[in-house]
């Protein structure tokens, strides 16, 4: 949050780094997956105009560890599922956002298909989302 909007220049660098810490599960307590979504969240926040363009690589990972968390039947207590998911959820909002719903359209066909109902209810969210 210190860099702003000057989070730009670093964004190929960083992108490598979140999807790297997205896709590995790093034990019950996940404190490096929670910890990368708030930086991906407030990368979002600061870089919003270079978003749309990472869009589908960012909104391919996000799906990814939704499933992933919703289906490993590890260690992690469940509040920290719930964290991860709603932290997941709360990037595909801000993603939303800054790409003027492009992600809602996106997740249509996911969201219909969809039978699990902790996936469902997060892209619910985004849907409903303003």
């Amino acid at each position: 949050s210190r860099l702003g909007i000057l989070i730009v220049r670093h964004l190929k660098r960083l992108e490598r780094v979140i999807l790297g810490y997205l896709e590995v599960s790093d034990g019950p307590e996940e404190k490096a997956r929670l910890g990368i979504l708030e930086t991906l969240q407030c990368t979002i926040e600061h870089a919003w105009p270079r978003m749309p363009c990472r869009l589908p690589v960012l909104l391919k990972a996000l799906l990814r560890l939704l499933w992933d968390v919703h289906t490993e039947r590890g260690p992690t207590p469940e509040p920290v599922r719930a964290a991860l998911l709603q932290g997941a959820t709360q990037c595909l909002i801000l993603l939303d956002r800054c790409s003027q719903g492009h992600v809602k359209v996106l997740l249509q066909g996911v969201h219909s298909s969809c039978e699990e109902n902790r996936v469902r209810e997060c892209l619910r969210k985004v849907q409903e989302s303003t």
